[in-house]
């Protein structure tokens, strides 16, 4: 797979799962049975591929290194 299909692919997952973090944040009460689901998915999701986006190259160059 080609970097910049990458970077796409990783920008587009973490801007569509930041949006229920949008909605958990201001209608949580509402719904509590969907708060579970955002917890324990949606933000961690969000917080790996934000991290897989600005620190990735390095962890690349980890499993290179590793394998040789």
């Amino acid at each position: 797979m080609k970097a910049s299909t990458e970077r796409q692919i990783m920008r587009w997952i973490h801007i569509i799962l930041s949006i229920p973090m949008v909605d958990y944040i201001y209608a949580v009460a509402k719904r509590p049975d969907e708060a579970f689901a955002t917890k324990f998915v949606f933000i961690p999701v969000t917080i790996l591929s934000g991290l897989w986006m600005w620190k990735g190259h390095l962890f690349r160059n980890l499993l290179k290194r590793s394998t040789h």
